[in-house]
């Protein structure tokens, strides 16, 4: 489920880039909001791979960390108005789904440290 969200989202983020880029002529908070946005799926299904469960926790972590940067982008894309609040919302939506299943993910395999 995570992987496939991650995926999908990654390319939503990458159509977002381009419409930025094309449309809008913007390019430096699109990269910002590219390269955060697609860390997300990159580093979960890297968690996947990991070599331990402490490997696959760091990379979870880094995961939610990049799903908080790419909400911080969408915010500011949007207070400057390249993104529509319309535009913004959904990608939003699901980033902060994204954030709640890391978060969730991350507090079970702590607990089952416990």
């Amino acid at each position: 489920m995570l992987l496939d969200k991650t995926l999908d989202f990654s390319v939503r983020i990458v159509r977002s880039y381009q419409y930025l880029t094309r449309e809008k002529h913007e390019e430096i908070m699109a990269k910002q909001l590219l390269r955060s946005g697609t860390s997300i799926g990159a580093n979960a299904h890297e968690a996947v791979y990991g070599t331990s469960k402490q490997d696959f926790i760091a990379k979870l972590h880094i995961a939610l960390k990049e799903a908080s940067e790419t909400e911080y982008w969408l915010i500011l894309l949007t207070r400057t108005e390249y993104l529509t609040t319309i535009q913004s919302e959904s990608l939003m939506s699901d980033c902060l789904e994204i954030k709640k299943i890391l978060i969730a993910t991350l507090n079970k395999t702590k607990k089952a440290d416990e």
